[in-house]
């Protein structure tokens, strides 16, 4: 899994799944709390502070000789920690990625009776972690603090994807599961594959839309969209609403490694005929199993996680974009009273 910049709010993450695939938020949201000690495990205890993490590992039935027998090695995004016995290393701990970037330089360690005691300097001290690495556990834990309750929206070309990921982000953040097909049926009291036969696509694409209208003031939703032409988010002219909350598109691919992936998604966002790619993010898998929908899960949340982190302005624009009435000014939002049937009107200051 990777990520790489496509332009200036597109970042990208290939999966590579095994088995027969080939790999708005009000202002009043409360900052969340700091995340108390996790104990990892008996031997291992994470604990978060104001501007470093802690890492307290027991070693005591170890027979550790010397502070020489301790072999500590890390970069800004992994940790590996190993110990000497008998001349050979066993390896205690080893993650990559962190949960967020260290700054490795700045590591300190030492040995507190039967634990060693690793502190590690954050690249962002306002960032809480709530685990020492990045899993699906700590991703869905530590996202609140990032998205500040602004909702997502899956798009893709697969409804059934759409839909799958979107429960198992609902689960893990906490948020509410919208499915457009499932309230297009409710409202129509007919499927979708039944309404394209009697009035086509541009009917249901059109009534999706105003569904998607009518969520766009939610907070705390993961809306899973409808996949194709036959839906809103295949059509260039109806993201009016999606620009709402994070897109997150989930793209399926043929290329069957990282590069060839990336030079795919560049190709889509140059040509500029995908609708998809007015997406914030894309998330590359090669086929689909459902049993992989919370692996797919998880790389959305990685994504958006690097995507928030690089502007943190972004949940609260995207809070005012709602408040202004979703006018399709993403992401360069006009002032108030701005027609959208204008042109030349100055872009509102929003840093």
């Amino acid at each position: 899994m990777w990520c790489h910049c496509l332009h200036s709010l597109l970042l990208l993450h290939f999966l590579y799944l095994t088995n027969t695939i080939l790999d708005y938020a009000p202002a009043s949201v409360p900052p969340p709390p700091p995340f108390p000690p996790q104990p990892m495990s008996k031997k291992m205890q994470f604990s978060d502070g104001a501007s470093e993490v802690e890492l307290r590992l027991n070693i005591g039935g170890l027979d550790i000789q010397s502070t020489r027998d301790i072999l500590i090695d890390t970069n800004d995004t992994s940790l590996a920690i190993r110990v000497l016995r008998s001349g050979s290393p066993i390896t205690l701990i080893e993650t990559n990625p962190l949960f967020d970037r260290i700054k490795p330089s700045e590591t300190i360690w030492y040995l507190d009776d039967d634990q060693l005691v690793v502190n590690f300097k954050k690249h962002d001290p306002e960032l809480k972690w709530p685990d020492i690495m990045e899993s699906w556990e700590s991703l869905a834990a530590g996202s609140s603090q990032l998205l500040k309750g602004t909702s997502i929206y899956l798009v893709g070309d697969s409804t059934e994807i759409n839909q799958k990921v979107a429960q198992e982000l609902a689960t893990g953040l906490g948020y509410t599961p919208l499915s457009t097909k499932e309230l297009l049926e409710a409202y129509s009291k007919q499927t979708v594959d039944s309404w394209l036969l009697a009035e086509g696509s541009d009917s249901v694409a059109e009534a999706e839309s105003a569904v998607l209208e009518s969520i766009s003031s939610h907070a705390r939703a993961v809306v899973s969209t409808l996949g194709g032409k036959q839906g809103a988010s295949g059509r260039s002219d109806k993201w009016q609403h999606l620009y709402a909350g994070f897109t997150v598109w989930l793209s399926q691919t043929q290329a069957t490694d990282e590069d060839s992936a990336k030079e795919e998604a560049n190709k889509s966002v140059k040509d500029g005929i995908i609708a998809y790619t007015n997406a914030d993010v894309v998330v590359k898998l090669q086929g689909w199993d459902p049993t992989y929908a919370k692996s797919v899960a998880q790389a959305c949340l990685s994504a958006l996680k690097q995507l928030i982190l690089s502007d943190k302005k972004l949940p609260g624009k995207k809070s005012l974009y709602i408040r202004l009435g979703c006018r399709g000014d993403w992401p360069n939002i006009k002032p108030p009273g701005w027609d959208p049937s204008s042109e030349g009107d100055v872009t509102l200051d929003t840093q």
